[in-house]
């Protein structure tokens, strides 16, 4: 497995989005079928390192936390990572966040208010499937607010996420890039298959209309946050395999950094047990 995928897949400003090859292999030499297998391997040490984030954090001696954040058209994979790669970890550590349209409670709030009552809390893996990227993106595509308003969000985020990795938070951000094509094939394969109707919303063809305007609010909000803090990664997802990869890959990375420890008993383990031999 590559050892510095962070690296190599963390956006450089300028961005210029159709330079970047959505089939791409970054940080991996194999095949399909080594993915598979590297995956399931990286899954163990994924689950070991989720438990003693989940201890620390339980026992009250960590105040480490993650959030995955996923971002991505219509079609690129943000439903896959969350059943791939979220599920190679016991699913009690997890929590997982689907932000839909505002509800018109959550309209009378800044807009970052919805996403502070969900940030993960210590020894957790928070998982946004959209996230508060959506209110520079629609926000911006569909005019849902002023010029100046979308400009005062991005440094709104910025300082938001700053604060988060301050108090012992760690950001992953993944951009799922594919290409219009890659989105035709996914939407046209849903639509030959009933069992993936369900997955189908009328609504995306009206979303892909807009294709290059959102390329375009995408190619902004990768330039204006991607920090050292909190850094954006462009990962190639027009293979299905390999975006679950990377994503799982990225994730162990940031979590051997942390250097994760079991919790030192606040108990005299051998005074417990003479008293549990005596029962």
């Amino acid at each position: 497995m590559a050892t510095s995928l962070d690296s190599q897949l963390t956006v450089t400003a300028p961005v210029n989005l159709s330079a970047y090859d959505s089939r791409a292999k970054t940080g991996f030499s194999g095949k399909k079928d080594d993915a598979a297998d590297d995956l399931a391997e990286m899954g163990e040490e994924l689950s070991d390192l989720q438990e003693k984030l989940f201890a620390g954090g339980r026992a009250e001696t960590s105040s480490a936390r993650v959030l995955v954040v996923l971002q991505g058209m219509d079609t690129s994979g943000k439903g896959g990572i969350i059943r791939h790669v979220a599920g190679l970890v016991d699913p009690q550590g997890l929590a997982i966040t689907s932000f839909k349209k505002p509800t018109p409670a959550e309209l009378k709030h800044d807009f970052l208010w919805r996403v502070e009552r969900v940030l993960p809390e210590p020894g957790m893996i928070g998982v946004f499937d959209r996230s508060h990227y959506e209110d520079v993106l629609i926000g911006r595509v569909r005019q849902l607010a002023s010029a100046e308003e979308i400009e005062r969000r991005y440094t709104a985020i910025n300082e938001f996420e700053q604060s988060f990795t301050d108090s012992g938070g760690v950001i992953i951000k993944c951009f799922l890039h594919i290409t219009a094509d890659d989105q035709k094939e996914r939407l046209a394969a849903r639509l030959d298959d009933p069992s993936k109707h369900w997955k189908y919303n009328t609504g995306d063809l009206d979303e892909r209309m807009l294709w290059d305007d959102y390329q375009q609010a995408y190619t902004l909000a990768l330039e204006r946050c991607s920090t050292e803090h909190a850094p954006w990664h462009i990962v190639p997802s027009g293979r299905k395999w390999y975006r679950n990869w990377a994503v799982a890959a990225l994730l162990l990375e940031q979590l051997r950094a942390l250097d994760l420890q079991w919790p030192d008993a606040d108990f005299s383990v051998e005074a417990e047990q003479a008293r549990l031999a005596t029962m």
